[in-house]
């Protein structure tokens, strides 16, 4: 085998981009990190704005995720992570300041650093849902029924988006019931005219129905509702993104539903991280 040149021991490109020591460094915190798709979305808003910066994938369990952050805060060069599965509710601890959409949420899943290490965390996985329902499957929710599935970070943050975009009921359904009635009683807080339910067996009465649990990602995972309720009136929507088609997506298309697929959820939030994170202005 050849030695290789200083070229090819100092140059590395990630989807076409040549990495540097001026490169701006961003990331994506998971557990497990293989589904994410955030670093090629990401890649083409660098790529489109002409920055150079990359987006890195960093597995971390949530028993290290406090070092990690600590970590990061001392790298000159990074500008900023997304949070993703289980990471969200976690880094509302581990910011050294959040919004008022993360409050209220419970949950961060982007986060900046500034210039002095500080990391500023926001949630914006419920604007790019409500955005991507809109413009994809031209769903409003304004004075509808939606009922979402989990009451864990992603689905907290699509349930406040909904409620802000004027669903008129709204169900809150989780395996444990204790954590969908706390989620109902944070959204009745700021929502007082909002009709809340945590009925898990309604499913049949929404003109929604969202998955916003991770059930679904590997093919031995429980059904995060009972599929044989959904009907051809209703637009089903899953915040998974590996697979594309979870069995909750293939169950609907199957009954003949509108479907929105997990990737837009991302997409149309993609360039409010990249802005939170400082990347763009």
């Amino acid at each position: 085998m050849s030695a290789r040149t200083d070229h090819e021991i100092t140059r590395h490109e990630i989807s076409g981009h040549e990495i540097t020591g001026r490169t701006r460094i961003y990331g994506i915190l998971a557990d497990p990190i293989y589904h994410v798709k955030t670093p090629q979305v990401m890649a083409e808003v660098f790529r489109r704005h002409g920055l150079d910066a990359v987006l890195i994938p960093f597995h971390v369990r949530p028993e290290g995720l406090a070092t990690m952050v600590k970590g990061l805060t001392a790298m000159e060069n990074f500008g900023g992570f997304i949070a993703t599965v289980p990471h969200k509710p976690a880094m509302l601890d581990l910011c050294d300041e959040i919004t008022d959409e993360a409050s209220h949420i419970g949950a961060v899943n982007c986060v900046r650093r500034e210039t002095d290490g500080r990391m500023i965390g926001t949630m914006l996985d419920g604007i790019g849902f409500v955005v991507a329902l809109k413009d994809v499957t031209g769903f409003d929710p304004a004075g509808k029924a939606a009922y979402v599935a989990g009451a864990g970070g992603a689905a907290c943050a699509i349930a406040f988006a909904l409620a802000g975009a004027g669903i008129r009921r709204l169900t809150i359904a989780n395996r444990t019931v204790d954590k969908a009635e706390a989620l109902a009683k944070r959204l009745r807080a700021v929502y007082p005219s909002l009709t809340l339910s945590t009925d898990a067996g309604s499913v049949a009465e929404h003109d929604l129905v969202v998955n916003g649990t991770s059930l679904g990602m590997k093919a031995s995972d429980a059904q995060p509702l009972d599929f044989s309720l959904l009907s051809p009136r209703q637009v089903v929507a899953d915040a998974i993104m590996d697979p594309v088609m979870t069995p909750l997506l293939v169950a609907a298309q199957q009954n003949g539903c509108r479907i929105q697929r997990g990737l837009p959820m991302l997409q149309c939030q993609i360039e409010l991280m990249a802005r939170h994170m400082g990347a763009i202005a």
